[in-house]
């Protein structure tokens, strides 16, 4: 906010500044004299603007064409006359390269116009003529020293106030595509940014959107080294390992996501109903994969406590649900014949019994299996 502040009172004297920056020779006996001295005495902005167009059209050559320029600039500016700036902005910074002042009048009226491009472009021309300000030399005339000084502190402060917008612009962008080329744009404008630090989570959920999931696997696996991943980062580092078979980092990344949700508060802008139902699908997701884990190395005891947690957390996933009671049933069985306890094996014939009323991969398996406990197993329920 500060930030904000300081360059929008910079921007106040911009228009009577732009009056000093070009020097203007008025000579009266000359055609092109009497037009500036027309401009000049116009008080009506309208007819005075009219008359500079004129002016800049027919004598583009004119040693006191950087002037008009800058007249028209201000006007152009004052008037919100967005395409017009870009224009005459190109042109006087031609002249003046480290006329940051310029340049970032024109960055704020792509900014008006919430046009991506111009605002990379625009931020780029911005920051390079801010950093040719901060280095121009002191003047050797003091009366040049104060405007001298207000070029290399607006040339300072710019700098950041051009990454700013390219950040909110990210922020704003609603298509994944299109967020992920403006957080690009911003890395390229300042690797170091101060702001480009803060996109790591959106950069996950762009390449997420955008099925560029190694990338996306990338950012997690970053932040999840410097104990910032989010749920769905550890749950996507979870996933990953799960599919590569290995138990180790399976278990330990579905973990973290579940312990994780314990305590995270809600995100901003999610409503306590909505986070509730994220954090049991997710939590449901990752106790499943622990579960199953635990199942392919036939750690029965194991496999039983976890996955009767994750089943009512995955209801309404035919597939996952279906997994879950079959091994259930399994382990259950095979903990109640290896104790002999009939108990054990009545759990094994419910979740039998339930995943065969699932439509999933195990419905008929389960329902043989069911079968075949009731002739071996009588009194079961």
């Amino acid at each position: 906010m500060k930030l904000q502040l300081a360059i929008a009172l910079m921007l106040t004297s911009l228009a009577a500044a732009q009056q000093s920056r070009h020097k203007v020779d008025i000579n009266t006996e000359t055609p092109e004299g009497q037009a500036l001295q027309a401009i000049g005495q116009e008080e009506d902005a309208t007819k005075k603007l009219a008359l500079l167009e004129d002016f800049a059209g027919k004598h583009a050559q004119n040693p006191n064409l950087p002037w008009v320029l800058g007249q028209m600039h201000g006007l152009y500016v004052k008037g919100q006359q967005h395409d017009k700036v870009f224009g005459v902005a190109e042109k006087l910074l031609a002249v003046n390269g480290a006329d940051s002042e310029i340049a970032y009048a024109g960055l704020q009226s792509a900014v008006a116009k919430q046009d991506n491009d111009l605002i990379v472009k625009w931020a780029n021309i911005t920051n390079e003529s801010a950093k040719k300000a901060v280095k121009l030399p002191k003047p050797e005339d003091e009366d040049e020293e104060p405007r001298w000084k207000h070029a290399v502190d607006f040339g300072q402060q710019v700098q950041k106030r051009c990454e700013y917008e390219v950040y909110t612009a990210a922020l704003r962008s609603t298509d994944a595509g299109q967020k992920l080329k403006m957080m690009d744009a911003l890395k390229a404008l300042n690797p170091q940014s101060e702001y480009a630090a803060q996109l790591d989570e959106q950069y996950f959920a762009a390449y997420r959107a955008t099925n560029a999931n190694d990338k996306a696997l990338e950012v997690a696996e970053k932040l999840a080294g410097a104990n910032k991943a989010n749920e769905d980062m550890l749950l996507l580092l979870a996933n990953n390992a799960f599919e590569k078979k290995d138990a180790d980092n399976t278990i330990k990344w579905a973990t973290a996501t579940v312990d994780l949700l314990k305590t995270r508060p809600a995100p901003q802008g999610v409503g306590p109903e909505d986070w509730e139902k994220k954090k049991n699908t997710i939590s449901g997701i990752a106790l499943w994969m622990i579960g199953m884990t635990h199942a392919s190395k036939s750690n029965h005891p194991q496999t039983d406590a976890v996955l009767r947690q994750a089943v009512p957390l995955i209801q309404g996933n035919d597939m996952l649900t279906s997994h879950a009671l079959f091994q259930l049933g399994l382990a259950n069985h095979r903990m109640g014949e290896k104790a002999g306890n009939v108990k054990l094996i009545q759990e094994a014939y419910t979740f039998f019994r339930q995943c065969s009323a699932v439509k999933g991969p195990n419905q008929g398996a389960a329902a043989k299996n069911a079968t075949v406990l009731r002739g071996q197993y009588r009194g079961l329920k």
